[in-house]
């Protein structure tokens, strides 16, 4: 018997009867040649309710697709979370329903899906098996089929690549390309612009405040108002996902629903980010970008297969401050090292931005910032082996950026934009080793706060200290201790006496039983306690601590430390007329000079006691040679610290009663208008400095009233 085949054909030879069964399989286990189910459908997870806010967007989206457009590339661009696909799925819709284009939808999230969607788009346009068989074979470029086809359609279109967080992909083959026919939108993470050469960039965030609460209200109505809403949406940084997985665990909620004050509860003591994940469907597999637990993860893990593990320690140390706007300069120090190298701070930095992980912002600062949840999401996931590590670089890190003898100056938005970060760090749980340093920090950081005069975020940054150290050092820490004294200068400022005046003499009583009488701590609390008694009308006991605290520093600093020259100066406002003239505090009428031998003329403790012998003079009724003294001390108030300060509006209050004392009524009544304005302005209208300032401004107006 003589048989031949030929390509596929097999010839069988048998000399007695045979059964033969033979399989054929026909395809490939190659998911590039699998293809999608459809492209005519977005593959969206849960889409929303109603789209929220977007309006601008998607308006000028919208346009685009009217009849006749074409040509155009739109890539949205965002960090995970935060509905770029979501507003490309409107914009689906729209096309689809009511300008009559074809939709065509493909995910790019990696080279396989973006390949066999590609593909399935040219079929969808026309393309014959033959032609595909050979794009897949790799016989024919294939995104030339695709783009070839797209041209020739006969109808309009608007193709969507969705989640091409890796450019590379696209890059490659060139798949992304525009065309007369239709419209292309790119959603991504990846927020660079050379990226995406002659595409429209289109920055999508979180939502705002209402249209955020809304967004729960839409997926969870009964389970609270608007205003409940609010307060989760806040929680929950206003970011889409978030919101859309809170909606979800709230609508499904059976044997025990929750309401949103519960809810937010809830997110407030335990782990925010285990709690909103939880609103995934448990019924179907849950892609990773659809919880907040595992969006970011994916971009964490593509950084360390491509080489850059630098990216993901520098986040990670992100997620160790507050997401709030944190100074570039501060991951621009030596400190850095602990961590990573600081040479590739910069490179693992434009990493974290072009995946929109963080994002630069200005607040006449240069700033990162970074979104709360995400920084939740990656706190989380951190090895606990590095978070001894992270914690002790932050805190170094904190430690650098504040002055180690903080000054009195102009007010400082770089010192204001720590306190947050500072507090973030005590929150995250820092090591025993590392609390201790914070603290400290702290204290010096709200020191350098009060005395560039923003005493609110002393008083806050030293309070919190407190709030989030005491239970674990211990209310008698000396550190502890001095946090709450600081806290107590900060009420006094804030014109909060009634408060200031039982914390300084708790703290005061506690120092001086567990350190001493001269210690230092001590001292320095008794010095702002005098400051509050003086302030309430208790003068005997200010004026008697006072001395004690001048004692103290004499005998513990030396005579000639600032400190004590600083307590010694506040004598001059203390004594009367008569007690100015006594033989024993003569010395203190020229105590200017002295703390110009010991500290210099421009020191600012200098300056305060040339501020307060020009009341002394004042009080003596020697106006010429107070009016000469107090207006050097104003200019260079002014100079120095701006019109604003709190000291230079003093300044400014006893220039204008020695004008009125020299007779100069309208220059006096002048400058106690404006000092009064400003006080208002910066203190408010019930500060006791403010009320004090209005009862002077009254008095000369009725002294130039009856003036003859």
């Amino acid at each position: 018997m003589d048989g031949h085949a030929e390509d596929g054909g097999r010839v069988y030879q048998s000399s007695r009867d045979q059964h033969i069964s033979e399989y054929h399989y026909h395809g490939s286990d190659d998911p590039a040649l699998a293809g999608p189910d459809s492209v005519r459908r977005p593959s969206v997870g849960r889409a929303p309710v109603v789209l929220r806010d977007r309006a601008e967007v998607l308006k000028r989206l919208r346009a685009s697709v009217a009849e006749g457009k074409g040509g155009q590339a739109f890539v949205l661009h965002g960090m995970g979370g935060c509905g770029k696909t979501a507003v490309a799925h409107a914009l689906f819709q729209s096309a689809t329903e009511a300008s009559g284009r074809v939709g065509l939808w493909v995910n790019a999230s990696d080279r396989a899906s973006l390949r066999s969607g590609m593909l399935a788009v040219a079929a969808d346009r026309g393309a014959t098996d033959g032609e595909l068989l050979a794009a897949r074979n790799g016989l024919r470029p294939g995104a030339d089929l695709v783009w070839e086809h797209l041209d020739r359609s006969a109808e309009p279109w608007l193709l969507v690549l969705d989640n091409a967080d890796d450019p590379e992909i696209l890059r490659d083959g060139s798949w992304l390309r525009t065309s007369p026919g239709g419209i292309v939108v790119v959603t991504t993470r990846r927020a660079t612009a050379r990226w995406w050469p002659g595409a429209e960039l289109q920055h999508i965030g979180v939502l705002p405040r209402e249209d955020a609460a809304r967004v729960l209200c839409d997926l969870a109505p009964q389970s609270g108002t608007l205003k409940q809403a609010s307060v989760i949406a806040d929680r929950l940084g206003r970011l889409p996902l978030a919101l859309t997985l809170a909606g979800g665990f709230l609508s499904h909620q059976v044997l025990d629903p929750w309401t949103m004050d519960a809810y937010s509860r809830h997110l407030e003591q335990g782990e925010r980010v285990e709690l909103i994940d939880q609103g995934a469907d448990l019924l179907s597999d849950v892609d990773p970008r659809h919880l907040v637990g595992r969006t970011w993860q994916l971009t964490l893990d593509a950084f360390e297969a491509r080489g850059l593990p630098e990216a993901v320690t520098l986040l990670r140390l992100l997620a160790r401050f507050a997401p709030e706007p944190l100074p570039l300069a501060l991951l621009n120090r030596p400190e850095i090292s602990g961590v990573l190298p600081r040479a590739r701070t910069e490179t693992a930095l434009r990493a974290l931005l072009d995946q929109s992980l963080t994002e630069l912002v200005n607040v006449g600062v240069r700033c990162v910032q970074s979104h709360g949840v995400l920084l939740d999401s990656v706190a989380s996931a951190t090895p606990s082996d590095s978070l001894s590590t992270l914690n002790s670089t932050a805190c170094r890190l904190l430690d650098a950026a504040i002055p180690e003898l903080p000054d009195a100056g102009p007010e400082d938005p770089h010192l204001r934009l720590l306190s947050p970060h500072l507090i973030a760090l005590l929150q995250r749980g820092a090591t025993s080793s590392t609390l201790a340093d914070l603290v400290g920090i702290a204290t010096r950081l709200a020191t350098a706060l009060h005395r560039t005069g923003d005493y609110l975020s002393a008083w806050e940054t030293a309070h919190s200290a407190v709030a989030l150290s005491e239970h674990i050092l211990g209310s008698e820490h000396r550190l502890v201790l001095a946090a709450h004294s600081r806290a107590g200068r900060a009420l006094f400022r804030l014109g909060k006496y009634a408060e200031a005046e039982p914390l300084l003499r708790q703290v005061r009583s506690n120092q001086e039983r567990l350190f001493g009488a001269c210690d230092p701590d001590t001292l320095d609390s008794g010095h702002g306690l005098q400051l509050v008694l003086g302030n309430r009308g208790k003068q005997a006991e200010a004026l008697s601590l006072l001395r004690a605290t001048i004692a103290g520093r004499q005998s513990s600093l030396g005579p000639a430390h600032p400190l004590t020259l600083r307590s010694r100066a506040s004598l001059l406002t203390m004594l009367s007329a008569a007690e100015l003239e006594m033989e024993d505090n003569s010395a203190l009428l020229s105590l200017p000079s002295e703390c110009e031998r010991h500290l210099g003329p421009d020191h600012t403790v200098t300056l305060g006691a040339r501020h307060n012998h020009a009341w002394a003079l004042y009080v003596l009724r020697r106006f010429d040679e107070a009016d000469e003294e107090i207006r050097l001390v104003a200019d260079t108030y002014e100079r120095r610290f701006g019109s604003d300060y709190p000291i230079a509006l003093s300044a400014q209050q006893l220039y204008a009663r020695i004008q009125h004392k020299l007779g100069h009524f309208e220059a006096a009544v002048s400058l106690m208008n404006d000092v009064t304005e400003r006080r208002t302005n910066s203190l408010g209208a019930d500060h006791p400095f403010t009320t004090a300032s209005r009862k002077v401004l009254a008095e000369l107006k009725e002294d130039r009233r009856n003036a003859p």
